[in-house]
């Protein structure tokens, strides 16, 4: 019988690359999603992919009442993939309670739900966030946390933490986090991809937007940064790559290969690039031009952070696959896509 796998936030961008991840490698999924910054479309595209259409509830998870109810239904539940989360740095520093209320208060309803209906695997889609400003660059697992630049980052710390200590309290229970950097690009179908309600908040999005006469102009946050070209260093990951890392998280905690009950992994690709070095690679991939200007630096913003990633390489045996070049050719070309079905 497959294995059932719970995927909250299951129809946001990261989360609907997952499911078709997990679906085509045989699990059972169940979508739990408030559709805030989601459309349920998705759903459609999903099965349009896989041949498969997930199982969906529609509510939010901060409510206690009906994340029990939703446990009490769905009794054989193998583990659970916690995505949904408030997620944008700078909407977060204008609105911390909301994050705060928001991000915390779902992981302990869903993790209060585990003990009492005896779940025992979580993977928890935590962030690059927690390491702050690091000292020394790339950073690794040993890293030290620093306090978060926002208040966003600063959730995924305290999530952390709420994992760790439930499983040190419950033998029974065991977590995983997957410390992601920046997931960008789309499924190579052009069926799924990013696509966030309103004004985008991350870069990708934000561009190929504006590439597509959207948005007027890419706005470049600070080009006076230690850095070589003076623009933000961040680790682009293809979501595709990132979606396969749950997989691998999932197979470790079902088959007991994991090395104690709570485990943490940077997935990144290990390389920095600068957000001009982005948009010198989208035209390199694309041959379309990036219209863009140079504004200040965003509030909460860190200068530059990349992974070393050789400890989820060797105990994962995972490894990101795609270039910088395919995964932007694949934003555009779902960019491309959206544009093609609303004509």
């Amino acid at each position: 019988m497959a294995k059932q796998i719970l995927v909250t936030g299951g129809t946001g961008f990261i989360g609907s690359h997952t499911v078709v991840e997990l679906q085509n490698n045989g699990y059972e999924v169940v979508i739990v999603d408030n559709l805030s910054n989601s459309k349920i479309e998705v759903l459609d595209q999903i099965e349009e992919i896989t041949g498969k259409r997930p199982k969906f509830e529609e509510f939010d998870l901060t409510d206690k009442n009906k994340v029990k109810a939703f446990f009490n239904e769905y009794s054989n539940l193998d583990a659970i993939i916690h995505f949904a989360a408030s997620k944008a740095v700078g909407e977060s520093v204008e609105k911390p309670l909301m994050y705060y209320s928001n991000n915390l208060n779902s992981l302990m309803n869903i993790m209060e739900c585990m003990s009492e209906f005896n779940v025992k695997n979580l993977v928890f889609s935590s962030s690059c966030t927690v390491y702050g400003q690091p000292d020394q660059l790339p950073v690794t697992e040993q890293t030290p946390r620093k306090e978060a630049e926002s208040p966003y980052g600063n959730t995924k710390s305290i999530c952390e933490d709420i994992i760790r200590d439930t499983v040190a309290a419950n033998n029974e229970l065991k977590g995983i986090a997957l410390r992601y950097f920046n997931p960008i690009g789309a499924h190579a179908t052009a069926k799924i991809g990013e696509l966030p309600l309103g004004v985008p908040n991350n870069l990708i999005p934000f561009l190929t937007q504006t590439v597509a006469g959207i948005r007027p102009e890419l706005s470049v946050f600070g080009d006076d940064y230690n850095t070589p070209d003076g623009s933000a260093i961040r680790d682009y990951i293809h979501v595709v790559d990132l979606a396969k890392a749950h997989v691998v998280a999932i197979e470790r905690l079902l088959n007991d290969k994991n090395k104690a009950n709570y485990e943490y992994f940077n997935v990144g690709t290990g390389n920095g690039v600068s957000v001009l070095e982005i948009i010198e690679s989208f035209e390199r991939a694309t041959g379309e031009k990036v219209p863009h200007k140079i504004v200040d630096r965003r509030a909460g913003d860190i200068e530059q952070i990349y992974a070393d990633t050789s400890f989820a390489n060797e105990e994962l045996g995972w490894t990101a696959q795609s270039t910088l070049d395919e995964t932007l050719s694949s934003a555009w070309k779902w960019q491309t896509n959206i544009m093609e079905t609303e004509k």
